[in-house]
């Protein structure tokens, strides 16, 4: 039964990891680098494909030689990514610029341009992409109008995993998760869609050839499959984007069942039998296989915002986790931990790189209120984890309210690994949140995918066949009626603000 193993990549934004797993769920190796994110100015956010790349080989890499050690065979391998990418490749297959990520909304003139000439509604209801500009729908856009002289030279438009899979293969394939993510692929037809081809004057040549999530890619280059530590004719299972991907792997599945997921950035999702979108435009809806899709919601700044708050204020800690072979992250959350729950009356809006779910205001940038001459980092710390949590709120609420009545929510993603944090989202939802036992969601539901297109399991449901729940978190009611007030003035910020904020995004547009 467990003489076999599926590897579950998992490119994300900041990093990737390679984790393989036998047939009943265990884990065999799990092996993790991290790589830079370049932000040269306001709205930028670029990363370079080849260093992704070769971080994917050396994590997939240590990962085989481990399983080889332990006597383990690979069935298979299966492929998570970060959503909404965008690379410039020549006909070579090189790429003319660094890769735009989700983070990057330098396109937001042309989202506006978007919604001013043509019918916002009518694309989303086609797409299931909100206009924003994440999608590589404005992205491309971007590219032809401000880099004229490297889209003449683009032969193809592709993401991340799209590159890594060329590379590997020489093929251009996307996945139908990750197509239904650009707000160019229209998801009741799964197709391109014709009317936003000719929007952008192009063709679909220009784009990759669209797969199911199940399909399976054979003939690996030598040279790569050496480099992998795999057979070149070993299985490469299309997999899907991370976001839904990690709601697979924490195994809300059922209905009524809601993952609440913070990585890099973050999500609430809910898994449908078909697609399905909201009078208000808050959701979006991206497949997952070829009868499930994946209703939900995401804001930008997760765990992306608690690293900046890493970064910029807690030097001397990193230095000091350095050398005790500490998580500066854990200092950080005990920090967080001596401050009563609303830090003393300090609000976050932790909108660094603009803002999705559920209002989708790429202008929105990042405000500190409340501060008085009592508030210190740890206040700083603890409102930032708090503010995120407030922004998941908003989310969850618009979800619901979609979706029908929420039985159940699971946490997933990286910030599970802070108990202060989970409890913090338990007594500002005031509802309870459970925790899987397997905290690598995305590269979990990839092996899940992976044994579903090799057959190993019947049905993606057999997912909870290999989940515990590790931990329930109860919330504390008082905490809750503090986090609601806080909560009602965070809102209320928000909406105050949205000429200041629209102002001071074309200062920075035109200040860089």
């Amino acid at each position: 039964m467990n003489s076999q193993a599926i590897i579950g990549v998992d490119i994300g934004t900041t990093g990737c990891r390679a984790v393989i797993y036998r047939q009943d769920g265990m884990v065999v190796a799990n092996h993790s680098l991290e790589y830079p994110l370049y932000t040269p100015q306001a709205a930028w956010a670029e990363q370079d494909p080849e260093e992704i790349f070769q971080a994917v080989v050396k994590v997939t890499k240590r990962a085989t030689e481990e399983a080889r050690t332990a006597g383990q065979a690979i069935a298979g391998v299966c492929f998570s990514a970060v959503m909404h990418s965008l690379i410039p490749v020549d006909a070579g297959g090189m790429p003319l610029y660094r890769m735009l990520i989700w983070a990057d909304s330098r396109s937001q003139q042309y989202t506006e341009k978007l919604k001013a000439e043509y019918d916002a509604n009518e694309i989303y209801q086609k797409t299931g992409c909100p206009m924003h500009p994440m999608y590589p729908l404005s992205k491309v856009l971007w590219f032809k109008h401000e880099q004229p002289e490297i889209f003449a030279r683009t032969s193809k438009l592709i993401g991340i995993k799209e590159y890594v899979l060329y590379r590997l293969t020489g093929r251009y394939v996307m996945d139908k998760s990750l197509a239904s993510a650009t707000a160019i692929y229209n998801i009741h037809k799964q197709e391109w869609d014709a009317e936003l081809l000719a929007i952008l004057g192009i063709s679909s040549d220009l784009l990759p050839e669209v797969k199911p999530t199940t399909h399976i890619e054979r003939g690996m280059k030598p040279e790569q499959a050496e480099a992998l530590g795999v057979d070149k004719d070993i299985p490469l299972i299309l997999g899907a984007s991370d976001g839904v991907l990690s709601t697979l792997g924490s195994g809300t599945v059922n209905p009524g069942q809601v993952t609440a997921m913070i990585g890099t950035s973050g999500a609430v999702r809910v898994v449908t039998d078909k697609p399905q979108s909201d009078d208000k435009r808050r959701t979006w809806c991206y497949n997952l296989t070829e009868d499930k899709w994946v209703l939900g919601g995401a804001l930008s700044n997760g765990g992306i915002a608690f690293r900046w708050a890493r970064d910029k204020f807690a030097g001397s800690e990193q230095r000091v986790a350095e050398k005790l072979g500490l998580d500066t992250y854990e200092i950080l959350s005990r920090y967080a931990e001596q401050k009563p729950a609303g830090s003393d009356g300090l609000v976050m809006l932790p909108f660094f790189s603009g803002e999705r779910a559920p209002y989708y205001n790429a202008n929105a940038r990042g405000v500190l209120f409340g501060l008085n001459l009592n508030h210190g980092k740890r206040h700083l710390v603890r409102a930032t984890l708090e503010g995120i949590v407030y922004r998941m709120f908003s989310i969850f609420k618009s979800l619901e309210e979609v979706s029908g009545n929420v039985t159940e929510i699971r946490a997933s993603g990286s910030f599970t690994r802070s108990s202060l944090w989970v409890q913090i989202m338990a007594d500002v939802f005031g509802r309870v949140i459970t925790v899987p036992g397997e905290p690598e969601g995305s590269a979990f539901g990839a092996a899940i995918l992976g044994m579903y297109a090799l057959g190993i399991i019947g049905d993606i449901k057999e997912v909870n066949n290999f989940i515990n729940i590790k931990e329930r978190y109860q919330p504390n009611m008082e905490n809750h009626a503090r986090y609601q007030e806080l909560y009602a003035i965070y809102e209320r910020i928000y909406w105050n603000l949205q000429n200041e904020f629209e102002a001071i995004a074309e200062i920075q547009r035109r200040w860089k």
